[in-house]
């Protein structure tokens, strides 16, 4: 074998023995290092044996160079693979193999993929289904607490138009307010569908930004259930009726389907119910205001929408005018000059008459309050009970139902001439009566006729409560143990200076009030001052206790006191408060302190659904004892005070118990009579409203209610009083007594005078003696009893409780004869009282 013949045969050896080896360049088992070649002899070779025939560093002889004096390297190229392998980057293990961004990028494109396929899947199986709204629109019942039936609602307020009959200008507004790409779009906002479907899936409710096709879908395809499947359908749904038909049709479809607020459905039925007009003679301003109103109709409302609301529906209407600029629908010039358009006063639907109206009214909003609470948004949970299906019974009895209305009539009513009598015809009444032990609204009167008045009298809080809130405040003294400015604890014998416009002590904010007629009093006690409602003795009182106690104290009686300054003036009854919030607070003081909401619905019953009422009796608010010496104070105000004429000596009362509070605010713009049995509250109030624009004097503005009936002043003592005396009586049933755990105020049995006093002649004493109001509280309030005559004395009852007439404070009032000692509260006796008084 020749020399070039051995070479070729080492290296073919070598490559075999390189093949063969791990990466380390270790050799493989079984695998022979040299083709006939022994180990040693190879790798010394390798640098410096035949392999000096080639060239310099190449040939074998560089095989050999790579792997130092060990020759690890092996033969020829075959390190170089080993090298690339131990300098490359590790290989991923354990849970990162999975998370690479090809991997991930991966995923993420499947995930896609998948929901294309599902949506394509979706869109193959859903149908456009038949329309149901007009299918499923049911009737709503009405019911007494008996089960009676006295109404239903069955019609529908629904006149479906062609869109051609509406102008092109009022088309565009509704565009405008939901959807300026209506035109462009393929029917479906994604962005907006995945936001509400997330909100769902969250909890959080619906958010806006459904198209037009997509909300006239859910109006007459589908339902307003707040669910992913109904949104996915919605989806479909709207992507098919977009191509299937045209945007007229669409557009036609939800103006005629959307709900307006006033029980109208449909633009015809909205625009006749806000502007009497026909849809075809609507203007752009007219229909700007209607499209606004979908947004939420009955905040929007001009008729009974809050200041806010009034707010937010103005902005709304200038949004839908600016977007109609900025399409070029609209001219600038001609949008400048729009003005808002104040829409008519409601008229209600037929058989809404009398007091029908303002029950079902009211019932509906309790209702549309517990929807919302259940999840949906107001204007839902407005259009969800319009679309019918509801038996709603209210705990309304129907034979003192018709006892109240009667009461009304005959004490009210009856003695108003309002086409003959301005001052007549700005009388507002409202009642609400509530059983104490259950909190069920009973009899409720809202105004003469819903028809004639649309806004409901006895749930209205823009009228303040005036002297109705005193008993508020000795209820917070009693409560927090309060004392007068001399450390004295407060009850119904401490005694107070009630000269009028009697600067507080102890306010950081000046307050002087006057008395009713400006009328002063000498030193008098807490009960004589809730006889006789004397204001600077309330507002001296109240600074002691600390207004922000009395406010808190209201609060958890039942009235709404959030927001309210604690300011003196508040012992006043500046507040706003309606008649259904004062029965409850007088219902919470008869229930000795345990809170009693008034509850007017009973029941709501739904095939589809269950909608839970609250309770209406919660927990001890305020103690026992409080609440009983108030109650036990206010029968004082009964038979020794200002209700005495109407409601102790009224014919009917046949020795029946009753507690009670007159109340007439500044400028004699709101009277009241809150009263109450044991088994029975009733709060009546008569409120001066402006019948029609009158100059300067626009519709709805309070005033005053002078010279009504005759009176030159209605007071709490007058009609209401009357109303109240004439109902109960009548409504109340056997004679009961209260159950009172106190030791103070009228209704607890006097101790006996000293029998070492003189009785005094009445006749002869002309007025009550003033003393330094700065020193009430140095007499002993126990000496002088809050009333020497028992609730069920007769009038005819001459006084037997002698008194001292220089040295005690008026504090019994059946010692002084009406003609001279007056009633604040009643016309009557003042202007027997004015014709001998300087201060007239």
């Amino acid at each position: 074998m020749g020399r070039a013949e051995e070479r070729k045969a080492r290296q073919r050896g070598a490559r075999r023995a390189a093949r063969g080896r791990p990466s380390g360049g270790t050799p493989a088992a079984g695998t022979p290092v040299d083709a006939g070649t022994p180990d040693t002899g190879t790798r010394t070779g390798a640098g410096t044996g035949p392999a000096a025939d080639g060239p310099a560093g190449t040939g074998p002889g560089e095989s050999g160079s790579g792997s130092g004096s060990g020759g690890a390297g092996g033969s020829g190229s075959g390190g170089r693979p080993g090298k690339r392998t131990r300098g490359g980057k590790p290989k991923p293990t354990g849970i990162r193999r999975f998370f690479t961004w090809k991997k991930l990028l991966g995923y993420f494109f499947g995930v896609i993929l998948l929901a294309v396929l599902g949506f394509v899947v979706l869109y193959l199986v859903v149908d456009i289904p038949k329309g149901n709204a007009l299918a499923k629109k049911q009737s709503n019942i009405f019911k007494y607490s008996d089960g009676t039936v006295f109404y239903r609602d069955g019609d529908v307020n629904r006149e479906i138009v062609d869109l051609d009959e509406i102008p092109k200008g009022v088309q565009r507004t509704f565009v405008a307010a939901e959807n300026k790409s209506f035109y462009k779009d393929t029917g479906i906002d994604f962005k907006g569908t995945a936001r509400g479907v997330l909100n769902t899936l969250s909890g959080k409710g619906k958010q806006g930004g459904s198209t037009i096709t997509q909300q006239y879908v859910k109006n007459y395809y589908l339902s307003q259930e707040q669910t992913v499947s109904r949104k996915l359908k919605e989806l479909v749904i709207s992507l098919k009726v977009d191509r299937e038909k045209s945007k007229d049709d669409i557009l036609a479809g939800y103006i005629n389907t959307s709900y307006y607020g006033r029980g109208a459905y449909g633009i015809q039925a909205a625009a006749q119910a806000y502007y009497g007009v026909d849809a075809a003679k609507l203007n752009v301003a007219q229909g700007a205001y209607l499209a606004a109103l979908l947004q939420a109709p009955s905040s929007y409302d001009w008729a009974t929408a809050s200041d806010t609301g009034k707010k937010l529906v103005k902005e709304r209407w200038n949004y839908v005018l600016d977007n109609m600029v900025e399409e070029d629908w609209l001219d600038k010039g001609e949008r400048d000059g729009l003005k808002f358009p104040y829409p008519d006063p409601p008229k209600a639907a037929p058989g809404m008459k009398g007091q029908t109206g303002y029950l079902v009214q009211f019932g509906n909003e309790i209702v549309q309050r517990q929807l919302m609470r259940q999840g949906y948004t107001k204007s839902e949970a407005e259009a969800q009970l319009k679309l019918g299906g509801y038996t709603i019974t209210l705990n309304i009895d129907r034979k003192k139902q018709r006892q109240l209305e009667k009461a009304v009539d005959r004490k009210l009513n009856d003695r108003l001439d309002p086409k003959k009598s301005k001052a007549d015809a700005r009388v507002q009444a409202g009642a609400v009566s509530v059983d104490p032990k259950t909190g069920a609204v009973v009899a409720m009167y809202g105004g003469s006729d819903y028809l004639k008045h649309y806004r409901n009298n006895a749930t209205r809080t823009d009228y303040q409560p005036a002297s109705t809130f005193k008993p508020l405040i000795l209820a917070a003294a009693l409560e927090e143990g309060a004392t007068t400015q001399d450390g004295t604890p407060i009850t119904a014998n401490t005694v107070y200076s009630g000269r009028s416009e009697r600067p507080v002590k102890g306010s950081d904010i000046a307050f002087a009030p006057p008395n009713e007629d400006d009328r002063s009093y000498g030193p008098v006690t807490v009960q004589t001052a809730m006889n006789k409602s004397i204001n600077s003795v309330f507002a001296q009182m109240g600074v002691d206790v600390k207004m922000d106690k009395v406010l808190e104290t209201a609060g958890k009686l039942g009235m709404s006191t959030k927001g309210l300054p604690a300011v003196p003036a508040q012992t006043l009854g500046t507040m706003g408060a309606s008649p259904l919030e004062m029965a409850g607070v007088y219902a919470t003081l008869d229930n000795h302190g345990k809170l009693v909401t008034p509850r007017l619905v009973k029941s709501v019953e739904h095939k589809d659904r269950t909608v839970e009422l609250p309770g209406a009796i919660g927990d001890q608010v305020i103690k026992r004892g409080a609440a009983d010496s108030v109650t036990s104070v206010l029968t004082g105000v009964v038979d020794d005070g200002t209700a005495r004429k109407s409601v102790r000596d009224a014919p009917t009362r046949d020795g029946q118990q009753v507690a009670g509070k007159t109340g007439t605010s500044d400028d004699n713009k709101s009277a009241w009579f809150v009263g109450y049995t044991p088994k029975l509250v009733t709060a009546v109030g008569l409120f001066g409203e402006q019948p029609k624009d009158e100059g300067k004097v626009k519709r709805g503005t309070q005033v005053s209610m002078r010279g009504a009936g005759g009176k030159p002043r209605v007071d709490g003592g007058s009609f209401p009083a009357e109303v109240w005396a004439a109902y109960t009586f009548d409504a109340t049933g056997s004679r009961t007594r209260f159950d009172l755990d106190t030791d103070m105020g009228a209704a607890v049995a006097p101790p006996p005078e000293p029998t070492t006093q003189a009785p005094p002649t009445p006749t002869l004493r002309p007025t009550e003696p003033e003393e330094d109001e700065d020193k009430p509280s140095s007499k002993p309030p126990t000496t002088r009893p809050p009333s020497t005559k028992p609730p069920t004395t007769p009038t005819t009852r001459p006084p037997t409780t002698p008194t001292t007439p220089t040295t005690q404070p008026p504090t019994t009032p059946t010692t002084t004869p009406p003609s001279t000692g007056g009633t604040p509260d009643d016309p009557e006796d003042r202007r027997a009282d004015r014709s001998g008084r300087s201060d007239e």
